[in-house]
C-alpha cells in the first residue's frame, strides 16, 4: 500500500531514543518506519511496481560547497574567476514530477558528508528546496545535529525551533508549491543517462526549466515555449522525434546535443543558416534547431548557452547580487490571489544586501512572503517585458506573489 507524504512534514528517525519525542512534537515532525519506504535511484523507481511507496535515495546535502574566496565576504562570494558551487536537490523533484507523475515526488537521501561540516539548518534547507520545487523530503537529521539537540545546545535548538515553524508554514501554503516552471526553457528528461544533469545546471544558472519525459515531449507553444532542450538523451522514436521539431516549425529554438554517431534530429528540411566550432545552427519552419557536434560534456557552460539563445530579455527570470540563490517562476494558483510566483531559495549565509530580480511578464504589484516574517509589499518596476523588484533581505526561502 502506497503511503501518500506529499502532505506530511515526517522524518526517518533511526535509534530512537525517548528524548526525541517532545522535540519531534515541537517541530510538528512525524516518525515514518523506512521499511514502508523503498529508496531507489530513478532508474529502479521506473522499474518499481505502481503503488509501492518509493523515494529517490540519489541526492546532496544542500548547501554552498566552496570555500569563502575574498576575506571576511562569507561562503557566497564570487568573483570573475570563480564562484560559489551550490549542492541542490530541487532539479531530482523536477525529474520525478517529469518521469512519475503518477508518484508523490519524494527525495530520500540521507546525509553523506565526509569531512565536510554543515550549519544545523541546512536540514531545513533540504525541507524547503524539495517543497518548492514541488515534491517533499524525508527528513534525516545528520548525526551531529541529533547529537546537539540531545545535549540541548542552544544553536541546535533555534535551528530545530526553525525548522518546526518554516515546516508549519510549507504546508499552510502549499498551493504556492505545486505549480510547473513556466515553459519558456523545457528541457527533456530520461530516468538514465546525462540529461538528469543537464537539468540540474539549468536549475543552476536560475533557467528556471519545466521539465518533461524524453520520450513524451509536450506539444509546440508557439506564444510560451522560447526553447526546448533535448541533450544528452537516446535517439528517440519517429513519432517523439516529429514532436520535437515541431517545436523548431512552430518558432522556437529546438537544441540537441547527441554523440557524433548520433544525429537523430537529421531532417531534409533542415536549412543550414551558420556554422561554429561546437554547434551548427539550422533554420526549420519559425523557428531553429541548433546542434551541437557532441554529447553535453559541460552542463554548466551549455546552460548559460540555452540562456543565451533565449537571451536574457525573454528569460523567465533573472538575478543579481545573489550568487547563492535558486530562483524559479510559475504560475500562481487562484487561492494566492495573483498572476505568478517568484521563489526564491539561499542556499549560503543570509543575504542582507538588496537582491534585484525580474520575472518574465507586466505586473503592478508584488507582495514578498517568508516563513520568518509578515508579509511585504514591494515596489514593482516595468523593464521592457519583464517586472522588477528588489528583496531587502533574505534568509532561506522567498516567495514574491505579482498581480
Amino acid at each position: 500500500m502506497q503511503v501518500d507524504l506529499s502532505r506530511r512534514i515526517a522524518a526517518r528517525w533511526s535509534e530512537p531514543d525517548a528524548r526525541h519525542e517532545p522535540l519531534l512534537k515541537q517541530a510538528g515532525i512525524d516518525t515514518l518506519d523506512a521499511r514502508q519506504i523503498s529508496f531507489l535511484s530513478l532508474a529502479e523507481i521506473e522499474r518499481a511496481p505502481a503503488g509501492q511507496t518509493v523515494a529517490l535515495k540519489d541526492g546532496l546535502w544542500p548547501g554552498v560547497t566552496r570555500p569563502p574566496n575574498v576575506a571576511g565576504r562569507g561562503d557566497e562570494t564570487a568573483s570573475a574567476s570563480r564562484e560559489p558551487w551550490i549542492d541542490a536537490n530541487g532539479f531530482r523533484v523536477g525529474c520525478l514530477r517529469a518521469l512519475f507523475p503518477e508518484r508523490p515526488p519524494l527525495l530520500g537521501y540521507a546525509p553523506k558528508l565526509g569531512d565536510r561540516m554543515v550549519s544545523f539548518d541546512t536540514l531545513e534547507l533540504a525541507l524547503i528546496e524539495a517543497w518548492v520545487s514541488g515534491g517533499n523530503y524525508l527528513l534525516t537529521p545528520e548525526p551531529r545535529f541529533r547529537e546537539a539537540l540531545l545535549r540541548g545546545e542552544s544553536k541546535a535548538l533555534e535551528s530545530w525551533q526553525q525548522l518546526g515553524r518554516t515546516a508549519r508554514w510549507l504546508v499552510e501554503h502549499i498551493g504556492l508549491f505545486r505549480q510547473r516552471n513556466f515553459p519558456m526553457i523545457t528541457a527533456l528528461v530520461e530516468a538514465s543517462g546525462g540529461s538528469p544533469e543537464v537539468v540540474n545546471l539549468l536549475y543552476r544558472r536560475n533557467a528556471s526549466p519545466d521539465v518533461a519525459r524524453a520520450d513524451s515531449p509536450p506539444r509546440p507553444e508557439p506564444h510560451g515555449r522560447l526553447a526546448l532542450v533535448a541533450a544528452n538523451i537516446a535517439p528517440p522514436s519517429a513519432t517523439v522525434r516529429a514532436r520535437i521539431l515541431a517545436h523548431a516549425e512552430a518558432g522556437a529554438s529546438v537544441i540537441v546535443a547527441s554523440p557524433e554517431n548520433s544525429a537523430w534530429w537529421h531532417d531534409a528540411r533542415l536549412k543550414l543558416a551558420r556554422r561554429e566550432p561546437d554547434r551548427d545552427f539550422y533554420t526549420l519552419g519559425r523557428g531553429q534547431l541548433v546542434a551541437y557536434h557532441r554529447a553535453v560534456a559541460d552542463p554548466s557552460e551549455f546552460a548559460f548557452d540555452v540562456i543565451d539563445i533565449v537571451t536574457h530579455k525573454r528569460r523567465a527570470t533573472r538575478l543579481w547580487n545573489a550568487p547563492s540563490v535558486i530562483a524559479m517562476a510559475t504560475p500562481c494558483p487562484p487561492s494566492a490571489n495573483g498572476k505568478a510566483l517568484l521563489h526564491i531559495i539561499n542556499y549560503g549565509s543570509a543575504v542582507t544586501d538588496d537582491i534585484q530580480a525580474r520575472i518574465q511578464g507586466n505586473f503592478v504589484k508584488a507582495t514578498l512572503l517568508r516563513p520568518e516574517a509578515a508579509p511585504m509589499e514591494l515596489k514593482t518596476a516595468a523593464r521592457g517585458t519583464t517586472t522588477e523588484v528588489f528583496l531587502p533581505e533574505l534568509r532561506r526561502l522567498g516567495v514574491v506573489v505579482f498581480g
